[in-house]
């Protein structure tokens, strides 16, 4: 069996209890070491063998599954994050497919979810924001036209974007493009959860200079909205005035 099990958003304590099971029991763990944090691998048993995917590619990853399921061993594929986002499953999910290997997944904490923490945010406010884009900037890898960042700042909704710290002044040329403010709160979390996290608050108009301040070049997200900013209205959730099926409304 081939476990892809996602590694949480970087601290070791924040992986699931199944995640941290599973790496326990693996036979054999490869881990995307570019990003996943390597106090993970102390959750593994002694005489598991363990490959860092970031020097590997798909064929090589997909060979050392083969082997281990050939010889009856349990297999980790470390993921960081939640493998679901950003994280090339599907690819490998077919290649299992094709040769005939059960495989399964374990949820991860995203680090979407490890910024709002780190921010002390909450990206769905009433009456301001109700909806959050998780996207990227087009690279190397491509993004589909119709999901430009302009096209998708138009909706004026929290933005949580990834993989683009590399790209910040293009960044904020679309995000206004688009129809963002330049004085928009934006923040930069740079390695959410880890010890050497770190939040750089800004605006939409100066995301490219607060990174260069602080010499933030990767492994942080970009979130946008004003979501971060000070004017909300209250949740109808837990107003007296509010009937649910669980309370009547005082008035």
């Amino acid at each position: 069996m081939i476990h892809f099990v996602g590694a949480g958003c970087g601290a070791a304590d924040l992986i699931t209890l199944r995640g941290q099971r599973l790496i326990a029991e693996a036979d054999v763990i490869i881990y995307a070491g570019s990003l996943v944090n390597p106090e993970l691998l102390g959750y593994a048993k002694d005489g598991c063998d363990i490959h860092n995917s970031a020097y590997m590619t798909l064929d090589e990853i997909i060979c050392i599954m083969e082997k281990a399921e050939k010889s009856g061993r349990h297999t980790v594929r470390l993921h960081t994050g939640d493998p679901s986002l950003y994280g090339a499953i599907r690819e490998q999910m077919d290649r299992l497919d094709a040769l005939g290997i059960s495989y399964d997944v374990c949820p991860g904490v995203s680090s979407f979810c490890g910024a709002a923490a780190a921010l002390r945010a909450e990206y769905t406010l009433p009456e301001l924001s109700q909806t959050v884009i998780i996207t990227r900037m087009a690279g190397r890898t491509p993004v589909p036209e119709r999901e430009s960042i302009d096209r998708l700042a138009a909706h004026g909704a929290t933005m949580v974007i990834f993989l683009s710290t590399g790209m910040l002044a293009e960044l904020s040329e679309q995000l206004i493009k688009g129809g963002y403010p330049a004085d928009t709160p934006a923040a930069i979390v740079y390695k959410a959860s880890w010890v050497d996290e770190k939040i750089c608050r800004c605006s939409v108009g100066t995301l490219a200079e607060t990174a260069k301040e602080n010499h933030i070049t990767r492994t942080a997200l970009i979130t946008v909205g004003r979501f971060l900013g000070d004017d909300y209205s209250l949740s109808k959730l837990y107003d007296a005035n509010f009937e649910t099926g669980y309370r009547k409304a005082n008035g």
